[in-house]
């Protein structure tokens, strides 16, 4: 039974305060003067204003709660090390088969998976679990926390933020002898130029114990070995990458592992590095002014990402009348310059309506040859000569640069009203699939009126034109590319002729492709992670496409189930099964992903330590100890139950807290001054007065 007292004033308490101030004062005055019966009306006066204050006696009916005890099971990476897998499953039974038989104990058990992809998950946290897994369960009712782990625990809080006033109790799994090997990544640049050079900072650590003091260490990018060198083991090392293309370049950093060590997973770490071009550079040549000239000129000089150097020729050498040079307002045009000593520092050189009339030396079309087989990139945008009599044998195919020209024009120029269209290879390729309008028959976009006539030699035809003959040719030749656009008309397109076409997505892409931008490679592999899976894209040519393999951090491999998403493009998402390391192959080519922090913490000291977990379970009285015996059993402590004590363990058991928590069933309230009684009390109080003065006067008679 739980008494206490109530009141429900019948009249304001300030009434009350002031009658019973009253009646104070006139006993007080009546002492003073030493009358008789004052003590007397004291109390009756008092007992009045206590009945004014109508006091009750309450008795709370109360049913008894269960405490709640947790079991937090840490499931992290680093628990699958060695025996803790199995030593932290025969603690988990025994723990909760020890709480489950203590009386009026409720068990709540709370499995920590392995962290996923995010650097908000990087690391075990074990206590972030613990609070949500009792986010239901009032603070009183928590009769303590017992956390089955290996110790390495990265949310520790403060004991003040724990919320709950209950001992944590450590079981850790794992050996206090172990030793290991881990690679630590001090520092690493985030983004890179391509083509330069940059530096990372290194350290090989060992535990005690190791005599090596040097290390072998092996360097990869995007899953190629690139070097092997030698490294001191305790010291910090700077080694050289190159950054070789734009995007992401993911380097790996492998030392070799030491003898009996804990696990080679740490010997590991990844740099991810974003390779920057520079600006793209992009010669412009047009053979003569026309139409066209500014849509070129227009769209490459939009692009942020390109320098254009643009050259006209206005004035032919056959046009010779006579003018003085150093009178002529016109720039010469530099071909030494462009073509023999700088033409290897440009990205993309387009010939616009560009005709073989004795400008170029046919040794410097030898030259562009030359720097497109070594890497560089030709388009060629074919239109007539404003003589079309000269055409013939003015091509520039008629040059050394025709070798690695993807068509050959026949001399003919179709001039008939045609809407461009896409061939079933376009549909497939990056530059041309899914262009806007392309999905109706016929295309919802202009037309054009002209266009050259030629026989492809090599590459691709993505686009055709008049008659069905090929329009837009896109070849290569050596480690470099080339196309042939066989029309002058995309200006059309530009100026909004019967609603124009899309000429920035289509040149652009071109351009681009032509300067070997990654998302426009007609034949990939990409593997990329988003959120916490992966997704796995197959661009390709063809019709089908052969078996993708994904291998996991831990060498897991599996099948991917590609599906086609758009002709040539094919697609998955995937789940990570955990943070790490990805690898997509086809067998030909490979794609890799990293998924959540590149050098995660869950796995830069994954030695089994009591050290983490003490200040906290010092703090709340409860223990920390290993459970794990040489022999490869688990030892486990008794479980009892104490209301309130300074320390919940001791050297072969713990504690949890008896906790007081009960709800609320109802009351049973007495009133102390209702009824008969209470009447009889107050009358026999207040008529006590007057008996005593009646005697008194009796007396005096």
């Amino acid at each position: 039974m739980n008494w206490s007292f109530a009141f429900a004033p019948l009249v304001p308490l300030w009434l009350i305060a002031g009658f019973a101030a009253v009646v104070v004062a006139l006993a007080g005055i009546a002492l003073v003067r030493r009358m008789r019966g004052a003590v007397v009306r004291l109390v009756a006066g008092l007992a009045l204003a206590a009945a004014l204050a109508n006091p009750s006696l309450v008795d709370e009916k109360r049913t008894p709660l269960s405490s709640v005890a947790a079991i937090v099971v840490d499931r992290s990476q680093s628990q699958e090390l060695g025996t803790r897998a199995a030593a932290t499953e025969a603690a988990r039974k025994a723990i909760e088969q020890a709480i489950a038989g203590q009386r009026n104990v409720e068990v709540r058990e709370i499995d920590v998976p392995p962290a996923r992809a995010g650097a908000a998950a990087d690391g075990t946290r074990l206590f972030d679990a613990l609070a949500n897994g009792l986010s239901d369960v009032p603070p009183d009712r928590v009769a303590g926390a017992v956390l089955i782990t290996d110790g390495q625990v990265h949310d520790v809080p403060a004991p003040a933020a724990l919320g709950f006033n209950a001992p944590v109790h450590a079981l850790v799994t794992g050996k206090a002898d172990e030793i290991d090997r881990r690679l630590v990544l001090e520092r690493a640049p985030r983004f890179g130029l391509v083509g330069t050079r940059q530096t990372v900072r290194l350290k090989v650590e060992d535990t005690a114990g190791s005599q090596q003091a040097d290390a072998r260490l092996t360097v990869r990018r995007d899953g190629e070995t690139v070097g092997t060198q030698t490294v001191p083991v305790g010291r910090s090392v700077d080694i050289g990458i190159d950054i070789a293309h734009g995007g992401q370049n993911i380097f790996e950093f492998e030392v070799e592992p030491l003898a009996g060590e804990l696990t080679e997973a740490n010997n590991t770490a990844v740099a991810i590095v974003d390779g920057v071009r520079e600006n793209l550079r992009v010669l412009l040549v047009s053979g003569e002014p026309h139409a066209g000239e500014r849509t070129w000129r227009n769209l490459l000089k939009s692009d942020a990402s390109v320098d254009l150097v643009h050259f006209t020729i206005l004035r032919p050498p056959e046009k010779q009348d006579g003018t003085p040079i150093n009178e002529l307002s016109l720039i010469a045009f530099p071909t030494r310059e462009l073509f023999s000593t700088k033409i290897n520092e440009f990205d993309l050189i387009i010939f616009d309506r560009y005709h073989q009339r004795g400008i170029l030396p046919l040794v410097y079309f030898d030259n562009i040859a030359e720097y497109v087989r070594k890497g560089g990139a030709v388009l060629v945008s074919e239109g007539p000569p404003q003589d079309p009599e000269t055409f013939t044998g003015a091509t520039l195919f008629e040059t050394p640069l025709g070798s690695v020209l993807p068509a050959e024009p026949t001399g003919r120029v179709i001039e008939e009203p045609f809407r461009p269209g896409i061939t079933e290879t376009g549909k497939h390729h990056p530059v041309t699939r899914d262009l806007p309008g392309s999905a109706s028959n016929p295309p919802a976009w202009s037309q054009w009126f002209r266009m050259i006539d030629a026989n492809p030699s090599s590459g691709q035809t993505i686009m055709n034109g008049a008659e069905g003959r090929p329009l837009l040719i896109l070849g290569r030749e050596g480690e470099g590319r080339t196309a042939a656009l066989l029309s002058d008309h995309a200006w059309l397109w530009a100026r909004g002729y019967e609603g124009g076409g899309p000429h920035v997505q289509l040149l652009r892409r071109l351009a681009h492709w032509l300067m070997k931008e990654p998302e426009l490679e007609e034949e990939a592999l990409r593997l990329s992670a988003r959120g916490d899976g992966l997704v796995v894209e197959r661009q390709t040519l063809g019709d089908k496409i052969g078996t993708i393999t994904l291998t996991d951090p831990a060498g897991k491999t599996t099948a991917v189930a590609m599906k086609e998403i758009e002709p040539g493009l094919w697609r998955a998402d995937v789940p990570a099964s955990g943070v790490g390391l990805y690898l997509a192959t086809d067998g030909e080519r490979k794609a890799l992903a990293h998924v959540g922090p590149p050098n995660p913490r869950e796995l830069a000291d994954v030695r089994s330590t009591t050290d983490v977990l003490k200040p906290i379970a010092d703090a709340t009285g409860g223990t920390v100890r290993r459970i794990e015996t040489g022999d490869g059993k688990v030892e486990m402590p008794r479980v009892t139950m104490l209301r309130n004590a300074p320390r919940y363990g001791g050297d072969d058991w713990i504690a949890l807290k008896t906790t007081d928590a009960s709800v609320l069933d109802g009351l049973v309230k007495v009133p102390l001054f209702a009824g008969f009684l209470g009447l009889a009390v107050l009358l026999g109080l207040m008529s006590s007065t007057w008996l005593r003065e009646g005697l008194r006067r009796f007396s005096r008679r």
